[in-house]
């Protein structure tokens, strides 16, 4: 497709080259010759902090919408609520001071007459709309009293030709004004290398349809940018604002090929490490593991141990995500797959991204594995922030000979200090809360011998199907589907904030029964920005209302030994209330809590609010969770707040919260920290696009085996040096 004819004179073009050039050279560390002294003007440092830093990067910052300029409207031709440009001269002009200062300027086209309003203005620009000006106006077309009015409109001197596109209006940030961007960006266009990376014959699917059915020619990347940023004004606007036209198909299927090459070479590469073979020479351990568990396992327990189990006998380091509902028995199949580890004589680790969650998971694996452990001189160690000197200092000890086979704690796993023996399993909690480097920190603790420890992740936050074709596309995926025969069902209720006393009294009685209750708040202490309960407050609150009851109060600021000893407290029956933010999300077992009140429920996330449920109904006794909600201004809740409730009351199935939230807010909520340095899809959409990622899945491996050299200019084109972040 032809490339539209710039507007901009050859002098701001070069200025927009100009700008180009010093962005990069800044993000490159050059100075310009004889500019080593000179810092870079704010438009520039603006360009910098969009990440519009390649040629690339501004040809692919598109228009948030358009403006058509290309024609002119008269005015007597003007509905109330259009956005016109006319052109007509300037009849009246003045100054009024009430009921404050405003430029008041009429105008006339021969077929009607226009008041423009300016409330704040230049005298530069005053005098350009001088009595007789002849002006192009651009502005939104209101009605009244007085007639035909335009508030704050855009003018230029008339004359000259009009532009043969539509007018991009692009995403910026303060200092840096759209002609400036529009001249940097048209630069890139020039300058960019877009050259076809798909192999020849290869097309996306809707180009295909849209090609045999007439429709539209084929777009390239070149043509499709083209047209994106300089649309013709007869283009259907509602094809590009919601990015189905087929210049818009193009780029969603350009940048899902890019993260598909990405995550494929990323498992090509990691099949080409060499892991431990985990073999146990015989099954005792596991048989007497399963012998003193209480309960037996599920058959989609069963199933997942077993596929963990064989990528743990492989050569090939094990990279697999273990998903399952809250509740569904991950604990088990992680100590399940650690004693196959112990058994074939190698350290396991297991790490978890709060204190509270992984004394959860020491505490059961201790009484679980100890009594096995010992006959073979082996010991569970514990490894946290806030121990004391000299236990950890006896914890690094049993670490570096040996004899700790489990090691179990928080991020202090992957410290320096932390010298393994011979670890050969890592296995990750809630993986979605720990960054790239810490997740590559612990795969290192084996790079002394050459090899890589299997890594096991797990998450209680199911992951939608599109979202582990994309974003997992480098995983293994195993997951348990059902859940443990004896969950209680847990009833969900909306009630608004106004009947807070009525679900504090709920509390004194299930209290009075014997039972136990949390309550959830979602700041610590008061914010001016946000009206939010904070737990303080309400732990205050509850204490006066619930005379003889013990409330207790838990948040992420107290000291370890305060949060410990609280939970010691809840965990044993004495306290019968336990006020928390959300630090209590994951993790916490208290089989005779059965109800949950989430205060502001509609400002959590669904997944968030998905896992706070999952904290009741662990007991036989009938489990509730009351959701608080409150109103704005208006009485009214918002729509994405709507959504997410109706959600949490009409089903407690994970993989349909999960796919529900997915929707409401995007893949960010799911990958947590993968994404940190990782682009997040600027332009598919997993939910609409599945077309093109099953091409892009079927594509990315055949072009990495037959054309290497144009899959790593595409990922390169798209991702620069990000892709490295998918690898972890």
């Amino acid at each position: 497709m032809p490339v539209p004819p710039s507007s901009e004179s050859p002098s701001a073009q070069a200025r927009g080259r100009k700008a180009v050039r010093k962005a990069e050279q800044a993000q490159d560390g050059k100075p310009q010759a004889g500019e080593a002294k000179k810092t870079l003007s704010p438009a520039q440092q603006a360009l910098l902090k969009l990440g519009l830093r390649r040629d690339i990067d501004l040809a692919l910052h598109l228009p948030l919408r358009y403006e058509d300029e290309t024609r002119i409207t008269p005015l007597r031709n003007a509905r109330e609520g259009d956005t016109v440009q006319i052109e007509a001269t300037v009849t009246h002009s003045e100054v009024q001071l009430r009921p404050r200062r405003m430029l008041k300027v009429t105008v006339d086209d021969g077929t009607g007459s226009c008041v423009l309003t300016f409330f704040s203005f230049y005298p530069s620009q005053q005098k350009a709309m001088a009595v007789g000006a002849r002006l192009r106006i651009r502005g939104e077309v209101k009605g009244g009293f007085w007639g035909r009015q335009m508030m704050h409109p855009a003018f230029r001197a008339a004359g000259g030709e009009l532009p043969t596109a539509l007018t991009p209006v692009y995403p910026t940030v303060a200092s840096l004004p759209q002609p400036y961007l529009r001249r940097a960006i048209a630069t890139a266009l020039l300058r960019a290398d877009l050259s076809e990376t798909l192999p020849s014959g290869e097309q996306p699917p809707v180009e295909q349809n849209y090609g045999q059915n007439g429709l539209q020619p084929l777009y390239d990347l070149r043509s499709a940018l083209t047209f994106l940023h300089h649309p013709t004004p007869d283009v259907a606007l509602a094809t590009l604002e919601d990015h189905t036209h087929p210049a818009w198909q193009r780029l969603k299927a350009e940048e899902l090929l890019a993260q598909q090459l990405s995550q494929y070479e990323a498992k090509r590469e990691r099949a080409r490490l060499k892991a431990p073979v985990l073999r146990p020479v015989s099954d005792e351990l596991t048989q007497q593991f399963l012998a003193q568990l209480p309960f037996g396992l599920t058959g989609a327990q069963q199933r997942v141990v077993g596929e963990i189990r064989a990528d743990m006998e492989r050569r090939i380091p094990m990279h697999r995500l273990l998903q399952g509902d809250v509740g569904s028995g991950k604990t088990v199949v992680a100590a399940l797959s650690a004693v196959a580890c112990i058994a074939a004589g190698w350290q396991c680790a297991l790490m978890a991204p709060t204190e509270i969650l992984a004394e959860q998971h020491f505490g059961k694996l201790v009484g679980w594995l100890e009594p096995l452990l010992a006959p073979l001189g082996k010991r569970v160690a514990w490894l946290a922030g806030a121990q004391k000197k000299k236990q950890r200092a006896e914890m690094l000890a049993l670490v570096e000979s040996g004899e700790a086979a489990l090691v179990v704690g928080t991020h202090a796993v992957i410290q320096e200090q932390v010298q393994f023996r011979n670890l050969a399993l890592a296995v990750i909690d809630e993986q979605h809360r720990f960054g790239v480097a810490q997740r590559l920190a612990l795969r290192q603790k084996l790079a002394h011998t050459g090899l890589e420890p299997h890594l096991l992740m797990m998450s209680a936050t199911p992951i939608p199907r599109t979202l582990a074709m994309s974003y997992y596309a480098d995983l293994d995926v195993s997951t348990i589907d059902e859940l443990p025969p004896g969950r209680t069902p847990i009833v969900t209720k909306l009630i608004g904030d106004s009947r807070k006393d009525e679900v504090i009294e709920r509390i004194g009685a299930q209290v009075a029964s014997g039972r136990q209750v949390y309550w959830v708040c979602p700041l610590i202490e008061e914010s001016e920005a946000l009206d939010l309960s904070n737990a303080t407050a309400t732990h205050e609150n509850l204490s006066e209302m619930l005379p003889g009851v013990m409330v207790g109060l838990l948040h992420s600021r107290m000291p370890a030994a305060e949060k410990k000893a609280v939970m010691e407290l809840f965990s044993a029956g004495v306290m019968g209330v336990l006020v928390s933010t959300t630090v209590i999300e994951v993790g916490v077992d208290v089989p005779n809590a059965s109800l949950m009140v989430i205060e502001h429920s509609e400002r959590f996330g669904l997944s968030q609010l998905h896992q706070l449920r999952g904290r009741v109904g662990r007991g036989a006794a009938a489990s509730a969770c009351v959701l608080l909600y409150s109103v704005n201004d208006n009485g009214r809740l918002s729509d994405t707040g709507k959504e997410r409730l109706r959600a949490m009351a009409e089903t407690n199935d994970g993989f349909e919260i999960a796919r529900r939230d997915l929707e409401i807010r995007g893949p960010g909520e799911f990958l947590g920290s993968r994404q940190s340095g990782a682009p997040m899809l600027r332009f598919a959409d997993l939910e609409q696009d599945v077309l093109l990622l099953d091409w892009a899945r079927e594509l990315a491996p055949r072009m990495l085996e037959h054309h290497p050299a144009l899959a790593a200019r595409h990922v390169s084109r798209w991702l620069g040096g990000k892709a490295e972040y998918l690898k972890a």
